[in-house]
């Protein structure tokens, strides 16, 4: 079997997924797909720290855990459908990666609901855990990599320009046609610079 490799580009509720196979000298996007992660059925799920906010701090701990239970739930679906579909077309996905928030995180579910900006962090991490926990499921090594610092660790691990890396990274999407689209770029970006390192 061939190895892949995998990049996500969290959202609230849903991710940019791109799956990166071939060579890391000739790579090639071998999925491009979107996992959602809140369910419409359950309300402020895509939002999940925003829906807890005015809350006593007991019912928000009891509806975040149904939150996270969900949102973990829907994350291993999506990507043991993606894992199981590179597997059957002969690829094995060594590595995901999850680009990761800047923001300030909070120590304790009651700091995060006492701070607006720490409640946007929150949400974004929220399904970001929820990617990582789905990682390990499926037995694939996690690499989490600060969204800002995606180009330099790229063009270390690749060995190229940061502007041959854009070039390609737009070069990879051309056979899929459109959308390709910045989250999906970074996503790409990001599982080719695993790749080389498997």
């Amino acid at each position: 079997m061939s190895t892949a490799t995998l990049g996500f580009s969290p959202h609230s509720g849903w991710v940019a997924v791109v799956a990166v196979g071939g060579s890391p000298a000739a790579p090639e996007v071998l999925v491009r797909a979107r996992i959602e992660m809140a369910d419409p059925s359950l309300p402020g799920s895509r939002q999940p720290y925003h829906a807890l906010e005015d809350l006593p701090l007991a019912e928000a701990e009891r509806r975040l855990r149904r939150y996270e239970s969900t949102a973990m739930s829907m994350a291993r679906a999506g990507l043991v459908s993606i894992v199981d579909d590179l597997r059957s077309r002969g690829h094995a996905v060594a590595a995901v990666g999850i680009l990761e928030s800047s923001g300030r995180k909070g120590r304790s579910l009651e700091a995060i609901l006492a701070s607006h900006a720490l409640i946007h962090t929150a949400d974004g991490d929220h399904f970001r855990e929820a990617l990582a926990q789905a990682g390990a499921h499926c037995g694939v090594s996690v690499h989490r990599v600060n969204a800002r610092d995606l180009v330099e660790k790229a063009t270390a691990a690749l060995r190229l320009s940061e502007r041959d890396i854009q070039t390609r990274v737009r070069e990879l999407g051309r056979p899929l046609g459109p959308p390709w689209t910045a989250d999906q770029k970074s996503a790409a970006m990001l599982a080719w610079s695993l790749l080389i390192s498997r």
